[in-house]
């Protein structure tokens, strides 16, 4: 990209910023929170540095420096902020066994310790697990329709006493908040969602200042710092895998994963957006996700989409794959698949 061309762009993404904090008042309202000289210092250049995509590498190099002397001062561990780019020829994806997944639930916690998720008041959870129990049409159900009683007869003239009942596994009644004293339940069958990492992500198209933006990887990330919170990315994602800080995020200093990406698991504020991004601090340095290596029945596949040997082409090559909502034509790059 050309000097000039760059300016350009640089000065519409910074104006439309700008001109939207001015109208909300959060850039006055960010400095006068602030205590110390210091401190005040130190929001004031946050809220006002330019999109990390746009920045030069000496402002990328200080930017970083000041998020790590701030999260090592806050929680008392030498905390460090890569700024690793996205790797060279590779296009990640990722793929699920529907067939295996138990619900237990193990991916969910090992994807919030290691991406500095809020515990508590607000709970920020990436990954939700869906359970779908297998259904069936019942003859106990025929005389149970609405009305009740009508003079063209007694078995529900509107609505059929079996409408309401799943019919084999349906997404439609699906359970995300379930408590079995023992998985996997009888008939049950689970369905972890997350940010999948769309080739057409309509969360892009949608953000009016460009904080979240699609990596030549394939993996769409975003620029906290410069998220105005507007929530505009979390109507458009299909898949709900977008989750707003309402509160400030409880994260208790002992559980802090020091080890953190700028695009990635550094601790987020109040007011911004936050989603997966397949552990980019762990991929970038060619580890496998956190919530793939914690799953204890192997249902998850992860691997370079455009490396004919990797694990995952061989099960787009081999096994039954399918998108979820693939009517959306959002082309994900997160698949589920059965043996």
């Amino acid at each position: 990209m050309s000097e000039d061309k760059k300016e350009i762009e640089t000065n519409n993404v910074d104006d439309a910023r700008r001109e939207f904090l001015k109208h909300m008042g959060i850039a006055a309202g960010a400095v006068a929170l602030a205590g110390s000289p210091e401190a005040e210092a130190a929001t004031f250049q946050e809220w006002f540095q330019s999109h990390y995509e746009l920045m030069s590498e000496e402002e990328k190099q200080e930017a970083i420096a000041r998020l790590e002397t701030r999260y090592t001062e806050e929680y008392e561990k030498k905390v460090t902020v890569s700024g690793a780019p996205a790797l060279e020829g590779v296009l990640f994806g990722y793929a699920l066994n529907i067939q295996k997944c138990i619900g237990c639930r193990t991916c969910v916690h090992a994807c919030v310790q290691e991406n500095n998720q809020s515990r508590y008041d607000p709970e920020i959870q990436w990954i939700k697990v869906l359970k779908m129990e297998k259904g069936s049409f019942s003859a106990d159900k025929l005389d149970k329709g609405y009305p009740e009683t009508e003079r063209m007869g007694d078995y529900g003239l509107q609505v059929g006493g079996n409408a309401y009942s799943p019919a084999g596994v349906s997404i439609e009644d699906a359970q995300r908040y379930y408590e079995p004293e023992q998985v996997p339940e009888k008939d049950s069958f689970y369905m972890p969602v997350q940010c999948h990492q769309c080739e057409k992500p309509p969360c892009v198209k949608t953000c009016p200042v460009r904080a979240t933006f699609r990596e030549p990887n394939g993996v769409v990330v975003i620029d906290y710092n410069w998220c105005i919170g507007c929530r505009m990315c979390q109507l458009a994602c299909p898949y709900g895998a977008r989750r707003f800080n309402w509160g400030e995020p409880n994260l208790p200093k002992e559980d802090m994963n020091p080890k953190t990406h700028y695009y990635g698991n550094r601790p987020r504020m109040r007011g911004v957006m936050e989603k997966c991004t397949f552990c980019l601090q762990r991929t970038r340095e060619g580890r496998n996700p956190a919530c793939m290596e914690a799953c204890p029945v192997g249902a998850r596949k992860f691997g370079n989409l455009l490396d004919p040997q990797s694990e995952i082409r061989q099960v787009l090559a081999t096994k039954k794959v399918f998108r979820f909502k693939e009517e959306f034509h959002t082309y994900p790059k997160f698949f589920y698949f059965m043996d």
